[in-house]
């Protein structure tokens, strides 16, 4: 304002319009500059810290104060609440019946959000855009739910064919995944380019059967990988691309390891993978599991691998197993069942030979005129060639 000094500017009130005329500013008053302008960023923090602090929480919701911690747990919800705080860095939604997700379910855009617990809501349906409001989030916990639909764009949209990398290191799956049939989609969720900053991933106790190969070859930026307590039979080019530190595949259906997929194991030079409690079965195909085994330090407790079958061999470590005992049974049988086989076809040629003996006695009469007629035939037929020949030769003789 014309006629008024700079600290005259800062302090008048709000609103106000006359000021005292202009005086010389003293060194002493410029000294005392800087700290005036301190202590008005410090004043005007503090408005916006009370300011914040008066957010008000959720209904249904707990929160701390500051509000940076809301929990809403075990109350009902059907959906995810609104007015959740902009300032909020954990949040707890548990224990509720949320069964969808879909664009837009938190509101607003929660930049602060680290942390996310969506556990036990009995969630089914996670849509597109479901988690693209929350571009700072660290951890998600979705366990406990029974997810059949998990829109592959959850994170953010692929645009151009590859999804932006989003922020989350920590993704937990447990016991989330309704049925085997979700392998699928959270395969094209892992694969779409938008969690290539994932550190941690748990997928333990969903009973699943098998993984689409590749499944994880886009998360490079993966450490840590737990599939324990699953149905997994065996796998195929699941860990290329892979650079883990920690593999759990305990209590699953593993009977061996193909070769395939110990070279891919044997690639990553930090791995520790843990096997124990599977039901090894130890004939002739678990040798090259065996030499593997005894050649590398990445396996966890590798002495306490137990075979599972045969019956003589049962719960004898893996370790200890000769290699004269792992037979396979079905070498000896294969041969008395090639026997077995031999016999059966040769059975069923006899019998279509006696069938076809029967017919053909059965239809003798028939058969023996058919053969009459044809040999009438041809003797006609040659009767009339020697006339014509003779007839030619007559000819030529007379001419």
């Amino acid at each position: 304002m014309p006629g008024c000094s700079l600290v005259q500017s800062l302090c008048r009130p709000h609103g106000a319009r006359v000021c005292a005329p202009s005086r010389p500013i003293s060194p002493r008053t410029l000294s005392l500059l800087p700290p005036l302008f301190l202590l008005l960023l410090q004043l005007r923090g503090s408005a916006a810290a009370a300011a914040a602090a008066s957010s008000p929480c959720p209904r249904y919701c707990e929160c701390s104060e500051p509000p940076t911690k809301v929990k809403c747990v075990n109350r009902q919800l059907s959906s995810i609440p609104t007015g959740i705080p902009a300032g909020v860095e954990r949040l707890f939604i548990t224990g509720n019946s949320i069964s969808t997700l879909g664009a837009g379910a938190f509101g607003q855009r929660l930049e602060h959000l680290l942390n996310l617990n969506l556990s036990g809501n009995k969630i089914e349906s996670i849509e597109a855009m479901a988690f693209a409001s929350l571009p700072s989030l660290r951890q998600l916990d979705l366990s406990n739910n029974r997810i059949y639909t998990l829109h592959p764009e959850a994170f953010g949209g692929s645009g151009g064919g590859v999804a932006s990398p989003h922020s989350l290191r920590e993704l937990n799956l447990s016991r989330a995944l309704y049925n085997d049939s979700a392998a699928e989609q959270v395969s094209d969720l892992l694969q779409n380019g938008s969690l290539a900053n994932l550190v941690h991933l748990e997928m333990s106790d969903n009973d699943l059967i098998y993984l689409p190969a590749r499944a994880f070859s886009r998360l490079t930026s993966l450490r840590q990988l737990q599939l324990r307590n699953n149905s997994f039979v065996s796998f195929r080019d699941t860990f290329q691309d892979l650079n883990l530190q920690l593999l759990d595949l305990r209590f699953n259906a593993l009977k061996t390891l193909c070769n395939g997929t110990l070279a891919e194991l044997s690639s990553q030079p930090q791995l520790r993978v843990d096997l124990r409690d599977n039901p090894f079965v130890c004939d002739c195909g678990l040798k090259d599991f065996r030499a593997w085994l005894q050649s590398t330090d990445k396996v966890v407790e590798k002495d306490s691998l137990l075979c599972s079958s045969p019956e003589s061999l049962g719960n004898k470590p893996v370790l200890q197993a000769r290699y004269s005992d792992l037979q396979c049974s079905y070498q000896g049988d294969m041969e008395s069942v090639l026997q077995t086989s031999y016999v059966f076809l040769g059975l069923v040629l006899a019998l279509i030979g006696v069938i076809f003996m029967f017919v053909l006695y059965l239809n003798r009469k028939g058969i023996k005129k058919w053969l009459n007629n044809f040999r009438d035939a041809c003797r006609d037929h040659m009767e009339g060639y020697h006339y014509r020949n003779w007839q030619n030769i007559a000819y030529n003789w007379c001419a």
